[in-house]
């Protein structure tokens, strides 16, 4: 055998692994990771490989399936939870000019927050509603399977090192206020003021396993099945569908791309906001 055919059998037994690690996984505690991309989830299994002082996939397999401590410190590896307030400032704007004059015609409003990650962006729909007259008939429904990324998001404390890049952020949004007055100092923390997470429920939930919770007016998930498989995200985009209310409208990010096109009309292309039909 010669080194290519080698290396493309250790790279077969290497998946075999990864499979059934996954399949491991899901069977005994309900997390069905089958369907992400595999690169990105082999990079995170052999990371939690080394960070735990093992040698090997089934080792690591072995101790997760024993020590529900090691699954909540991979669970945090598979969570990737990549944020900001007011990350790309233009889809915030884009939400002022496309989205709130539809929004205005409802009595009340619910929206979802798909993988929220720690919040960031949920405290900038709360601001942005405030804004706009809308917050105290919206219900924001704030979700992610990473359950200590929720607990600094119930918080809503963030550095304060970051709140200058995140006022820019707010400014080119359209922010109208001076953005200092949605948070409070102490230290080195800036904490929302708690009028802003009156109307959120943060709640744990699996894109993957979980099923449609509620219709909604608005859904946004951002740059969270770019680690989805086809099949995945067909499953995901389908639990959407079923969440939205007619005409309601459905946010991706700026790495993702719409399916069932057919289902929705491209309100902003380049901001990647959609109608359902």
């Amino acid at each position: 055998m010669n080194n290519n055919e080698l290396q493309t059998e250790m790279d077969e037994l290497e998946q075999l692994e990864i499979q059934l690690f996954l399949q491991g996984i899901y069977e005994w505690y309900g997390y069905d990771f089958r369907d992400y991309a595999y690169n990105s989830i082999r990079r995170r299994i052999w990371h939690r490989v080394y960070e735990e002082r093992l040698n090997s996939i089934l080792g690591l397999m072995e101790k997760t399936l024993r020590d529900s401590e090691c699954l909540k410190r991979l669970l945090l590896d598979f969570s990737i939870n990549v944020t900001e307030m007011f990350r790309d400032p233009s889809f915030f704007l884009a939400i002022r000019e496309k989205i709130i004059p539809h929004l205005r015609t409802y009595p009340s409003l619910r929206i979802w927050h798909a993988g929220c990650a720690t919040g960031e962006e949920v405290y900038s729909m709360a601001i942005l509603l405030q804004e706009e007259g809308l917050y105290d008939k919206a219900k924001i429904y704030a979700t992610d399977i990473n359950e200590k990324a929720l607990g600094i998001a119930r918080r809503g404390q963030y550095p304060l090192e970051v709140m200058k890049k995140y006022t820019n952020n707010y400014l080119k949004a359209g922010g109208a206020h001076a953005f200092s007055e949605y948070y409070s100092v102490s230290g080195n923390v800036a904490k929302f003021d708690s009028s802003l997470s009156k109307n959120i429920i943060f709640a744990e939930h699996n894109l993957v396993t979980d099923q449609s919770f509620n219709e909604f007016h608005l859904i946004l998930c951002r740059n969270v099945m770019i680690y989805f498989n086809k099949t995945l995200k067909e499953k995901v985009y389908q639990l959407f569908h079923e969440s939205l209310t007619p005409f309601g409208f459905l946010c991706l990010g700026d790495k993702e791309s719409i399916m069932s096109k057919e289902y929705y009309q491209a309100i902003s292309s380049a901001q990647k906001i959609y109608q359902k039909h």
